[in-house]
């Protein structure tokens, strides 16, 4: 047979993207089938093309079709002798409306000039079209707006206000195919970034915290930073951030230290840009001393003291003497020129010349500024050569009776001391009649002289690394007191005498011990001693004889023993004589008494036997007498009027005589009401204690009335809770015979109590019964109480039907 080639299909469209095949038949005996591209090409099998060829029949697949495919393919057969039919068909390949890569949303910045992107192919080229807000964009109703000749659309200036979806919309009339895509614009506004407070004031090292606020707008929202020192800052303890509504950012600075200050940046970041801003923390630092220190210097020289400050701001120093409170300031000299102050920078230097040992002690130094001060203390010490404290260098002893020779020294630093007695140097370890006792700033030296050699000159030296001191003693022999003089008698009575003189002359170098007195009866040996209190030059006789002559002298007595006695005085006592007249004080005693005390005075030189004691009232002429034992020192007048003045006179007694007489006179008042004598003497808690006895009482008598009237009350309850643990034959009667025997227990334990009311209280009151409410029964039952003469009790119900 002929061959003969055929395709299935003549002419074909297929849009890009899809796939297709094509089957090419051949009639005949064909060797091989063949298929050719649009290039002439022998097509060979590939990922796109793929060919399954048959004795008669080839098939040719092509997939996911490109533009690039288009064209004529040829399907050739060939028989055995070479010849050649073949076959084509057309291929034509077409876009399809495809929106390529088209971004939602799309993002501007404010003011520039956006190109919204629609990228949409098609073959043939299709006609695109712009929405807003579901109206057609037209340059002619949107001047800022311009669709290019790419189909993006152009939009001038772009505002927040030109945000929102914008639709893209492509047809290809040829097809009547036709798509959209929704396109999402935003519009990004920079970072406006602005601040309230810029400068910030804080005191370091007082726990205080500072809050930096940044106020920020844009859109989107800004990403707030905080920095220092180019250096991004992190949250922290001591760094906390925080973000209110209104775009208000806050750095808030805990605990604030003296190198948190300086230059703080806040930094707004968003899409659109970023914007920056400065604030400036300024930090005070209280002020404080980092540098004083004690200072050693010697007397006479000069002394630098230094006193460093630190602070924000730099705090201004002062100095203060703590010994007068005396202050120097920077730039100040004292009226002597010694003391005179040098600062700057934080530093105070105060120097001392010729210091003395007055400068010696305390001195403050003060820094202060507007934010506070800080004040600290040194301490100048000085050193100088030995002092000695005391002129005391002559002392006294004799043979046999040790003395102490101290040897007392002030110094800085502390001083050895050293004794000597003429060129011989005294040891510490001493020697048999000499000891050395040393404690701080003293040196005592025990002497107990055994010869004449041990009196003398003694020299204390005191030595330090200033220098060296000398002190000469003197060991003198003691001797015994010169003889008190001008020896007097004073206060001479009867069995008294008071004598006085004046001291020795010389004490023999040892102090007197006391003063010995002597004294006897004229034409008699035997002298009486009397010593004196301590040195007291005066001294009272006592025991004397009345009408006697008496000699007295007196001795002083020393450590060395007794000196010569004074001239001999001569003095006569007082003979005996009637006493003086006694005083007299008057106190009113327990109800109609007087109590008068007795003061006694001179007795004339014998015992007061007895007072007499003569009283009378202004109005009677007769003397009422009372003896009293010169032993007491009151007088009871009893049994007195009230309302009446009285005179007494009152004499003293002795063996001689009486004396004259003393003349009193008082008054008794009127006679006490007796409601204010039953009170007078009772407290407030006594009366209160009696009022609520006197309440108690009347309970019980009303609870006793209940019982018998209405067979009710608390010993109702009583008799009914004891009579329930009894047989029920007891019966009614019972019950009632022992509430009767209870009841009349109850009034007889009060039969006391109303024996001690007030005179004129009726015996006989009738008591109204109470109900629970405190209101009066309704029936007008009351029981009546007589208490008779003989204390028996009579009790009358009135109209009761108990």
């Amino acid at each position: 047979a002929a061959l003969q080639v055929s395709i299935s299909l003549n002419k074909v469209e297929l849009s890009v993207g899809e796939s297709k095949f094509f089957i090419c038949t051949a009639i005949g005996e064909p060797v091989r089938l063949e298929w050719y591209n649009p290039q002439g090409e022998r097509i060979v099998p590939s990922k796109r093309m793929a060919l399954h060829t048959e004795t008669s029949r080839a098939r040719l697949i092509i997939y996911n079709a490109i533009i690039e495919d288009a064209g004529i393919y040829r399907c050739q057969a060939t028989d055995a002798s070479g010849h050649t039919e073949e076959a084509s068909v057309v291929l034509e390949i077409y876009q399809r409306l495809t929106f390529q890569d088209v971004k939602s949303p799309q993002e501007f910045r404010h003011g520039e000039t956006a190109e919204v992107a629609c990228d949409v192919i098609s073959s043939p080229v299709p006609v695109v079209v712009w929405y807003y807000q579901d109206k057609e964009i037209t340059e002619e109703h949107h001047s800022r707006f311009q669709v290019l000749a790419n189909n993006n659309l152009q939009i001038h200036q772009v505002t927040k206000a030109d945000e929102g979806v914008y639709r893209c919309e492509a047809s290809v009339e040829a097809r009547g195919e036709i798509d959209f895509v929704d396109i999402a614009v935003l519009v990004n506004v920079p970072p406006v970034l602005s601040v309230s407070q810029q400068s910030f004031n804080a005191t370091a090292d007082d726990q205080e915290s500072v809050t930096f606020t940044c106020i920020t707008s844009g859109s989107p929202d800004p990403v707030v930073t905080w920095h220092r020192k180019g250096q991004a800052l992190e949250p922290s303890e001591q760094y906390i951030f925080s973000r209110l509504e209104g775009g208000r950012s806050m750095l808030t600075i805990r605990n604030i230290r003296q190198g948190d200050g300086g230059t703080y940046s806040c930094k707004a970041t968003n899409k659109a840009g970023s914007q920056e801003r400065e604030l400036f923390l300024k930090v005070f630092v209280q002020p404080h001393i980092t540098q004083l220190k004690n200072v050693t210097a010697v007397e006479g020289s000069a002394a630098m003291i230094s006193c460093v400050a630190e602070g924000e701001p730099l705090p201004d120093i002062s100095w203060r003497r703590a010994s007068d409170g005396q202050t120097f300031m920077d730039g100040d000299k004292s009226q002597d020129g010694r003391f005179e102050v040098r600062g700057r920078h934080g530093k105070s230097v105060l120097t001392i010349s010729g210091v003395k040992l007055a400068d010696l002690g305390r001195f403050d130094c003060e820094a202060l500024s507007r934010i506070g001060g800080h004040q600290k203390s040194m301490f100048l010490d000085i050193e100088y050569i030995p002092k000695f404290l005391t002129n005391h260098t002559i002392y006294y002893s004799w043979e046999g009776n040790p003395v102490n020779i101290s040897c007392d020294v002030m110094s800085n630093p502390p001083a050895t001391m050293l004794w000597r007695k003429e060129r011989f140097t005294i040891s510490a370890e001493g020697t048999p009649n000499m000891q050395v006792h040393s404690a701080e700033g003293k040196s005592v030296l025990e002497v107990t002289p055994m010869s004449d050699r041990d009196f003398g000159r003694y020299n204390c030296t005191a030595r330090n690394n200033i220098g060296v001191r000398y002190q000469e003693f003197i060991l003198a022999q003691a001797d015994v007191p010169s003889n008190p003089y001008s020896v007097r008698l004073s206060a001479v009575s009867q069995r008294l005498a008071t004598v006085t003189f004046m001291k020795p002359d010389s004490h023999g170098g040892v102090p007197i011990s006391y003063y010995l007195v002597q004294y006897k009866e004229v034409g008699s040996q035997d002298w009486r001693d009397v010593m004196s209190h301590s040195v007291q030059t005066t001294v009272v006789l006592t025991g004397l004889e009345p009408n006697t002559t008496y000699e007295v002298r007196v001795a002083a007595v020393n450590g060395k023993g007794q000196g010569e006695f004074s001239h001999t005085e001569t003095f006569q006592t007082l003979p005996i004589r009637e006493p003086s007249p006694p005083a007299v004080h008057g106190q009113r005693g327990m109800g109609k008494a007087y109590r008068l005390g007795l003061v006694k005075q001179d007795d004339g030189g014998m015992p007061i036997v007895e007072y007499i004691v003569k009283y009378k009232t202004d109005k009677e002429e007769q003397w009422m007498t009372k003896l009293v034992p010169g032993a007491n020192d009151f007088a009871m007048l009893q049994p007195l009027q009230w309302n009446t003045r009285y005179e007494v006179e009152i004499t003293a007694r002795n063996v001689k005589g009486l004396s004259e007489p003393t003349f009193y006179q008082f008054f008794m008042p009127q006679k006490p009401d007796i409601t204010e004598s039953l009170f007078s003497g009772l407290g407030l808690g006594a009366v209160v204690g009696l009022g609520l006895g006197v309440l108690l009482l009347l309970l019980v008598l009303v609870d006793v009335s209940c019982f018998f009237l209405r067979h009710c009350g608390l010993l109702m309850c009583i008799t009914r809770t004891l009579c329930s643990k009894k047989t029920a034959t007891s019966g009614k009667g019972k019950e009632m015979e022992e509430g009767k025997a209870l009841m009349e227990h109850e009034i007889g334990s009060t039969v006391q109590e109303l024996k001690h009311l007030p005179k004129g209280t009726p015996s006989s009151q009738k008591l109204p019964l109470k109900e629970e409410n405190g209101k009066e029964s309704l029936k007008p039952d009351t029981i009546e109480i007589k208490v008779h003469s003989d204390n028996s009790i009579h009790t009358k119900p009135d109209d009761s039907k108990a």
